[in-house]
């Protein structure tokens, strides 16, 4: 189960307690003291935030649990994307001081769409200006209209605030319950029912969420939420019978520079040192052979020969494994659930190959912080936290001390229409043929093949394949084309003189012909935002959202919503402080793209001439 929730409600406070409660640590640790068992890098003991996620399994009586517990901050929301694709269940943590956050909002509506059976957790009880009754209405109106109390509290926002539970059997629980099943509803219309049954059948669809109260800080609630744990959220089901299928949500370099990947053993059975199929998120499928795998159990990593569904485990040797990667049988599950990052810096050090080896490294564990090597290093970004978190671990892991520009929107291409090419060369240093259809799809890279597979060895199809997907990093402007379809319609070689690296020169001079006759169109980010102000500014904040060409789609007394280009979001934050003075509040996340009003802006330098790499298009005849 997964542990969520917006920055400073207590998650990781919750998660000690929690393993205190299951006898892995003999005393809570505070993330103010900086001694919390899941916040391990020293970032994160410092400023007392997660910023990658941290597995920890432990037993609640007879329920073993593997516990992830995730970042909250909004810059981090990649961390959080990838522990919730192997999640059974979650904990959504809400203060009860600062109420229903946007973070929490974002967090509710991923749970909800991946129908992820959620408790809610209420905390700070004991902390002065906590709520009850209007923070369920909050909740109700913000988060889900399904929300089930299970206690009420005394002595609310002081020290002695303590829970009691409320009946299963009360008249507003089962009307609740009625609403969301018409054969609960006759039978509930009929005479006495149990609605504890039908309580946690619809826990485990996500119709329903149980919201308890307590403070992580004392343990009040405490006992009351593990109960709610063990009754309401659903066990694993996968069979260990059943075909192998394992998820990585995490990778790291561990001693020696070894990778670590940490995977859910979602059914079947992994052997160590045996051969399994690896499957990528993009890219062929190839053979593996983890040298080792450690268990997760009892608060700590233990050798093992041997697991099975259900289990989290951390797996060695697996040299070419990455983030999102599938072992055994592939199945759908939502790879994206939350946007890609749309802001990227410039990063700068003495030394340029080690910090271009160590950002590849880096990004490894975190694929959404893309790295891209030409005239200058750039890393994309989901704010400006992430420029303290990549210095400081360049830094303590590698010995580099760096600059970063000024951080700049990201935008991207889409193809206007459809467009071909094809292509061989028989004389000269090459000797290869290739021929691409393009056309925009909604969402995603596909790459079909209209060609037989058996016409051209395996290794010239890897080399076409890969040298397509790396070309699409920079369009004909420069900016990454992420929605395309890339139909391979003809290939040709010329034995022996063929080599793969004909290919690797030849598909992306015939792809970018392609897409040139295709046409592309810049798109920037828009990011969606929500404005809290004093009331008496709302005039003045609408006027500051259309300066920076932003629209207001929604005005209440004090709260603004809308949409603002990336562009201008952080000139638009600045000034915040004065115009609402220093009260205005300001929520923002990636809305969707719209295409630029202006010139299509091209990809430049820091010093303001284009990026040379990859820029095809300008020299496709004279290099043909």
């Amino acid at each position: 189960m997964g542990i969520v929730a917006h920055v400073d409600a207590g998650k990781t406070s919750l998660t000690e307690r929690l393993l205190f409660a299951a006898g892995v640590v003999d005393r809570v640790g505070r993330v103010d003291d900086g001694d919390t068992r899941t916040d391990s890098m020293d970032l994160e003991r410092r400023r007392g935030i997660t910023i990658r996620s941290a597995v920890v399994a432990f037993r609640l009586g007879d329920l073993p649990v593997n516990l992830i517990d995730t970042p909250g901050h909004s810059d981090f929301i990649a961390e959080v994307e990838r522990a919730l694709s192997v999640l059974d269940g979650a904990v959504l943590v809400i203060s009860a001081v600062e109420g229903v956050q946007p973070q929490t909002r974002l967090l509710m509506r991923t749970l909800d769409r991946l129908r992820i059976p959620t408790l809610l957790f209420v905390n700070k009880v004991d902390r002065v200006g906590a709520r009850y009754d209007d923070l369920l209405a909050d909740i109700r109106r913000l988060l889900t209209p399904a929300a089930v109390p299970m206690e009420t509290v005394t002595e609310l926002g002081t020290r002695a605030a303590a829970v009691e539970l409320l009946g299963l059997h009360r008249q507003e629980l089962g009307e609740l319950l009625a609403e969301r099943n018409d054969d609960f509803l006759e039978r509930y219309l009929q005479g006495p029912v149990d609605q504890a049954v039908e309580l946690r059948n619809q826990v485990a669809r996500a119709e329903a969420h149980p919201v308890y109260f307590g403070s992580a800080m004392t343990g009040v609630g405490i006992d009351e939420l593990i109960d709610g744990i063990r009754t309401w959220l659903p066990r694993a089901t996968g069979s260990p019978a059943g075909d192998l299928n394992a998820r990585v949500f995490k990778v790291e370099r561990v001693a020696a520079g070894q990778k670590l990947a940490s995977a859910r053993i979602v059914s079947g059975t992994l052997t160590a040192r045996t051969p399994v199929a690896v499957h990528p998120v993009d890219g062929p499928e190839y053979q593996g052979r983890p040298s080792g795998i450690e268990l997760y159990a009892d608060g700590a990593r233990t050798p093992v020969d041997r697991v099975e569904a259900g289990q989290i485990v951390a797996l060695r040797g697996l040299k070419s494994i990455r983030i999102g990667d599938q072992l055994g049988v592939r199945t759908p599950y939502a790879q994206r659930l939350f946007a890609p990052p749309t802001l990227e810096t410039v990063v700068s050090a003495r030394d340029r190959v080690r910090l271009f080896q160590a950002l590849t490294q880096l990004a490894e564990q975190d694929p959404l912080i893309r790295v891209q090597k030409a005239d200058e290093i750039t890393v994309s970004l989901y704010g400006e936290v992430q420029k303290e978190v990549i210095a400081s671990l360049l830094e303590s892991e590698y010995g580099l001390d760096v600059t970063f520009s000024e951080t700049t929107p990201i935008h991207v291409e889409r193809l206007n229409g459809t467009g071909s090419a094809i292509r061989e060369i028989t004389a000269g240093p090459w000797a290869a043929g290739v021929g691409f259809r393009v056309a925009p799809v909604a969402e995603g890279i596909e790459y079909n093949l209209e060609v037989e597979l058996g016409a051209l060895p395996r290794a010239f199809h890897t080399a076409i394949e890969e040298t397509v997907r790396q070309t699409l990093h920079q369009g004909l402007y420069g900016w990454e084309i992420p929605d395309i379809r890339i139909d391979l319609t003809h290939t040709a070689y010329f034995s022996p003189v063929t080599v793969a690296a004909d290919f690797r020169r030849l598909v992306p001079l015939i792809l970018m012909q392609a897409i040139a006759e295709a046409g592309t169109t810049v798109l920037e980010p828009l990011n969606h935002f929500e404005l809290d102000v004093p009331p008496d500014t709302v005039a003045r904040m609408m006027a500051h959202v259309a300066e920076h060409r932003g629209v207001v789609t929604q005005v209440l007394p004090s709260h603004l919503e809308g949409t603002i280009p990336a562009a201008t979001t952080h000139a638009f934050e600045a000034q915040l402080p004065h115009l609402g003075r220093g009260e205005a509040l300001l929520a923002t996340s990636f809305d969707s793209y719209q295409p630029v009003p202006a010139a299509p802006p091209i990809r430049t330098r820091t010093d303001g001439n284009p990026l040379n790499e990859k820029q095809y298009v300008l020299h496709l005849n004279q290099s043909l």
